[in-house]
């Protein structure tokens, strides 16, 4: 008997279910065989479900109703499994402390002797205590704010999950006023990410991936006020959707972005340093931190790492501008200029995707749907640190993970050369 749509959905989300709550079993040791394994095949599943939503133009309501129950169940065991000792979240909670406390983060050193007794035992294991937190101010002041309800590396986590639940809202919306099926609202809420980066790890990225998405939705009413002020909080969160400036030209008017740079600026001036706007750590991380980046490593052997850096952000905004003459109201448009910024990046953890997935539901963005599973492999890094080995992806990950976003790029553009010509 063959099935239909709906009962080989039905099967993925079981399958989804299945492989994701194996991996949060294991998630004490990230990047290691079981846990691993099970997120593959969790991505594996996700791609098939991906491909049922192209060949299937519209789903039954209740269909989406239990899609969207199944990720609850499997991002569960994933919230109450205790982060890595030295995963970001941990930092977080240092820098919304240290803030109440009447510190700057951006000058404190968490591994300075003289700030020791400020720690807690969720602090102590932070990673990089050497060096001041990189994050900008609207990620601060929302470390200081959930903090504030809450100090615990918990109460994150559950802040993350309802900037993830309002995403769900608010593509619901999107996809109802352009008339989309409503079921691709699971190619964002089952992507495996979500569940080890969000309700696992907890990753700010989330929160600024929902200010960017209400954005988005505030362009397409022409709520131009919301809109740039919300992309200004995105940026304030983490630097990436800079490079989608090019998208608001004339979208937003000359006092929206004024009045937008304004509320950006106040956001920084609780960390002033003598009259001077704070950057704490990222000069460092620029000149550091190297993780999965073979454009940029390939780059930084002619050129110094800050300029390399630079074309990094230039490749996203030229990207932006393409998309602009292209298909400016499209959620491609907002998709490809940060995946090509991040694809010159000098890291691109997992977690970084978290930006592109509100945005990726069409045949041209399934390479980018692709680097979401073909990441995966990445995570084995972690393992190889806990038997002592270099953190360094090693080079058949990345030849695998990039390979196989290359050749869904090329499948893409051959496609599109073979199309018919449109009629004269």
């Amino acid at each position: 008997m063959k099935l239909t749509p709906s009962r080989r959905l039905y099967g993925l989300g079981v399958i989804l279910l299945v492989a994701l709550t194996i991996c949060s079993r294991n998630s004490g040791d990230r990047g290691g065989p079981y846990f691993i394994s099970s997120l593959a095949v969790a991505g594996i599943a996700y791609l098939l479900a991906v491909r049922e939503f192209f060949s299937t133009p519209r789903f039954p309501r209740r269909v989406i109703v239990i899609g969207l129950a199944l990720p609850v169940l499997w991002h569960l065991p994933f919230l109450l499994t205790p982060p890595g000792p030295d995963d970001d979240i941990h930092r977080y909670v240092w820098d919304g402390r240290v803030q109440r406390l009447g510190y700057n983060p951006y000058i404190v050193i968490p591994g300075d002797p003289a700030f020791g007794a400020l720690h807690t035992p969720e602090t102590r294991t932070l990673n990089h205590p050497d060096l001041p937190s990189p994050y900008p101010a609207g990620a601060e002041l929302f470390f200081r704010a959930v903090t504030a309800i809450h100090e615990s590396v918990f109460a994150l986590k559950v802040a993350f999950l309802l900037c993830d639940l309002a995403i769900v809202l608010v593509l619901l919306d999107i996809l109802h006023r352009s008339g989309q099926g409503a079921h691709w609202v699971l190619a964002y809420a089952w992507n495996p990410l979500l569940a080890t980066e969000v309700a696992g790890s907890g990753h700010v990225d989330i929160v600024g991936a929902l200010l960017l998405l209400m954005s988005f939705a505030a362009l397409g009413r022409r709520w131009r006020t919301v809109a740039a002020m919300t992309f200004g909080l995105a940026v304030a969160v983490k630097l990436l959707p800079i490079v989608l400036l090019p998208l608001y030209w004339r979208r937003v008017r000359i006092r929206d972005a004024a009045l937008t740079a304004v509320v950006v600026g106040l956001l920084y001036v609780p960390f002033l340093d003598h009259g001077r706007i704070p950057i704490g750590s990222l000069g460092t991380y620029v000149q550091s931190f190297r993780f999965n980046d073979p454009v940029f490593a390939m780059l930084e052997r002619v050129a110094a790492p800050q300029l390399v850096a630079g074309l990094a952000v230039l490749a996203g905004f030229l990207t932006a501008m393409w998309m602009r003459k292209k298909s400016p109201e499209s959620a491609d448009a907002f998709a490809w200029p940060m995946a090509a910024s991040l694809l010159c990046a000098p890291v691109v953890y997992p977690w970084y995707l978290l930006w592109l997935l509100p945005f990726v539901r069409s045949v041209p963005t399934v390479p980018i749907i692709i680097w979401t599973v073909s990441i995966i492999p990445t995570y084995y890094v972690w393992h190889l640190r806990t038997l002592g080995r270099p953190w360094l992806v090693p080079g058949w990950i990345m030849l695998l993970e990039y390979a196989c976003v290359a050749m869904a790029g090329i499948i893409n553009a051959f496609r599109w050369f073979r199309r018919p010509a449109a009629p004269q």
